[in-house]
């Protein structure tokens, strides 16, 4: 079976919501498009799409699916064998999903919040804190379990990452969300309501979900405190900037 990273969107599995934000006007964001736009021909090359008529169909096609977990993913008993080519999967897992849903529920958060946080810190910065945050969640994941033969893939972890020093950096910037019990109505909220709860969530799941939901909560946790930490031990107070807290999606500020 395969374990994902799951796409942050979460849907009725996470109940975790949607949110958006406005870029930092002028920014080109280069690092977080080009992770996007890797993400996107990986997917559309890769057997899971089903759009490449390459991998086959049916069986064949199943068969192409599974290969392509095993060589991209994380498989904790791998990592743990000292295999250099295994060290190297938390990196390569990021560009693998399980399905459209996992992809665009990863993607959508990535556009929404690496923007903002990569005009904050650069792209150098920006790129070491996603690489480091989204390694260490899967990382952690694969050590819970480390005899575990199941691969893991998605970006989550990563983003997750994001959304950790994104929260220290902009606390209040004003984020849209879809709540699936408020009958998705588009509510406004600040940040440091709105990505706490869906922390709160995601510890609430790694506890009530099944050994076989196929959703790396693990990953997600652990993601989201080391972005968060490494915001806060790079930035400290000095972080929350008043540029951090501009208005978003033309809101004026009060």
């Amino acid at each position: 079976m395969l374990r994902k990273a799951r796409g942050l969107l979460g849907g009725g599995t996470t109940g975790t919501e949607t949110g958006t934000a406005g870029a930092p006007d002028g920014s080109p964001a280069v690092v977080t498009r080009t992770l996007i736009a890797l993400c996107c021909l990986f997917f559309v090359l890769g057997p899971v799409s089903g759009l490449n008529p390459a991998h086959g169909t049916g069986d064949r096609l199943v068969t192409a699916q599974n290969d392509h977990f095993r060589r991209w993913g994380v498989v904790p008993a791998e990592l743990f064998s000292g295999s250099p080519e295994a060290l190297l999967t938390p990196l390569t897992a990021f560009f693998i999903h399980g399905g459209w849903l996992h992809l665009l529920g990863n993607l959508l958060f990535l556009h929404v919040f690496g923007r903002i946080l990569e005009a904050r810190l650069g792209p150098a910065r920006y790129l070491l804190l996603h690489a480091g945050t989204g390694y260490l969640a899967l990382a952690a994941f694969a050590a819970a379990d480390p005899a575990s033969d199941q691969p893991l893939v998605g970006a989550s972890g990563a983003v997750s990452g994001v959304l950790g020093a994104f929260l220290l950096l902009f606390p209040r910037a004003r984020v849209t969300s879809l709540f699936p019990f408020l009958f998705f109505l588009p509510l406004r909220f600040p940040a440091w309501v709105v990505l706490p709860f869906w922390f709160a969530l995601q510890w609430l799941a790694s506890y009530g979900s099944a050994e076989g939901s196929g959703v790396a909560h693990l990953a997600h946790l652990t993601g989201f405190l080391a972005g968060f930490l490494w915001a806060w031990a790079r930035h400290g107070g000095a972080a929350r900037v008043s540029s951090a807290d501009r208005a978003t999606e033309g809101d004026s500020q009060p």
